[in-house]
């Protein structure tokens, strides 16, 4: 049995490799290069990448991973669950890739009533939002599709019967596709957006009902299924199915049923796992172990923080003098504000809760940074306990799980989140959630544990 795979994650600002060591239960190597940046010339609201460039950094990537990988059982994946890319059956491109961050579904329909997402969203019933678990967005395949459509953009429905032109896929299960010449196929965690969770398979019906029910789409496996090799240097690398970045990540939080999981990062989402499908006002996910996950995703937190950090730092950023790293600066303010009035509302973005941020309160001492970034957490806090009741009335946790950097590197943030609550913590000390997160699939895919929980207890037991 071969001793190591290769893990991928194909994130947004980077592509992210490891070498896994089965044997030892650990990551061995990490590799990162640039993820492609969008491409120039296109029409504000658009984001697109070329899908090509991915496909080309992914081949490097993996190729310089081999050097540190011997015996190498295989690749296991994951990467943007939104945005979509079209293929045909051999994996060749037949559009860039639209990423999630595209934004074109808020512009004006064709018939001028109103933007495409307003059409999109008449087209479904409060039931057909529901049977997609509520991952009803503008920066999914699905959206994008209908886009196209509405948009005369998208190849009409194939005459005399004959089988669809394109696939819909999602960027890792394109990569995969094309580096291995078969027909998309994923893992049914990083199919949101268009799976019946009902069902646990595509929602033809909802398709149907956009126009779109000729278009095919990736095929749906589990984990542990091969769906094709990649021969790169004379080495023959089977492929795993693809998996969603976010399950992964939560995997390697080794989230487990009772836990409360706050993922707080750049991006940031709230979780409780499920073992039998209860939809509600929140995201649901299927997750693996035939489980769910239950999830409000887009809460405020790094990308919010950020905007307050570019305010501060405009000045000497224009001045051509860069500050070195500011959040040991901001942490040590922090604390030495222990208290304040200011108030701040981090909903610069549409989120969970709300829309349009605000800073009020102000007065001549409590606008420094200090304060502002104590107001910050606080609304952070307070957020995060309205999300958990969301997900549960009844608080059915027993404990909470942080996890992601900021949660690793802002010990204040973490206290004050904590103190919203009356149940003990553990922190995630793991600084790449999601390789191993894929660790622990890969003993599954490979056969080495049974289930995703046993290859949790299996590597906790290890370290």
């Amino acid at each position: 049995m071969a001793s190591t795979l290769i893990a991928l994650d194909l994130g947004t600002t980077s592509i992210k490799g490891a070498v896994l060591d089965l044997d030892a239960r650990r990551i061995a190597h990490i590799e990162r290069i640039p993820f492609p940046e969008p491409l120039g010339g296109l029409p504000d609201l658009f984001c697109e990448i070329d899908v090509a460039a991915v496909t080309r950094s992914t081949r490097q990537l993996i190729a310089s991973l081999l050097a540190h990988a011997s015996e190498c059982g295989g690749l296991i994946t994951c990467g943007q669950m939104g945005g979509l890319v079209l293929s045909d059956a051999q994996g060749q491109p037949q559009s860039n890739y639209i990423s999630w961050r595209d934004q074109r579904l808020l512009m004006p329909h064709p018939s001028g009533d109103g933007s495409v997402w307003d059409h999109f969203e008449r087209r479904l019933t409060a039931n057909d939002w529901r049977e997609l678990g509520h991952e009803v967005r503008p920066g999914l395949a699905l959206s994008f599709l209908f886009w196209l459509r509405e948009c005369a953009q998208l190849p009409s429905a194939p005459r005399g019967g004959a089988s669809a032109p394109l696939i819909a896929a999602s960027l890792p299960d394109f990569v995969l596709a094309n580096l291995c010449g078969v027909h998309p196929a994923t893992e049914i965690t990083n199919a949101v957006g268009g799976v019946n969770v009902e069902t646990r398979d595509w929602h033809r019906a909802v398709f149907a009902k956009l126009g779109l029910g000729y278009v095919s789409w990736s095929r749906l496996c589990d984990v542990r299924q091969v769906i094709g090799s990649v021969t790169i240097g004379g080495a023959s690398i089977p492929c795993f199915a693809p998996v969603g970045d976010h399950q992964a990540a939560l995997t390697g939080a080794f989230v487990a049923p009772g836990e409360l999981s706050l993922n707080i990062s750049t991006g940031s989402q709230a979780s409780l796992l499920t073992e039998h499908l209860t939809l509600g006002d929140y995201q649901t996910r299927p997750f693996f172990d035939g489980q769910f996950l239950n999830t409000i995703t887009h809460i405020p937190a790094g990308r919010a923080l950020n905007v307050l950090v570019r305010l501060l730092t405009e000045l000497s950023e224009a001045q051509h003098l860069p500050l070195a790293d500011v959040w040991p600066t901001i942490a040590r303010a922090v604390d030495e504000t222990p208290d304040t009035d200011l108030g701040l509302d981090l909903a610069f973005f549409p989120s969970p809760v709300g829309s349009r941020g605000s800073i009020t309160n102000i007065h001549e001492g409590n606008l420094t940074v200090g304060h502002v970034f104590r107001s910050a957490f606080q609304a952070m806090a307070k957020a995060y306990r309205t999300c958990a009741l969301r997900l549960s009335p009844d608080e059915t946790w027993q404990r909470i799980v942080f996890s992601g950097s900021l949660s690793q590197n802002l010990p204040t943030l973490r206290d004050m989140i904590a103190r919203q609550f009356t149940c003990h913590s553990r922190l995630c000390t793991a600084s790449e959630d999601t390789l191993l997160g894929l660790l622990v699939l890969a003993l599954v895919a490979t056969g080495r544990a049974p289930t995703v929980q046993a290859a949790m207890a299996a590597i906790r037991q290890e370290s």
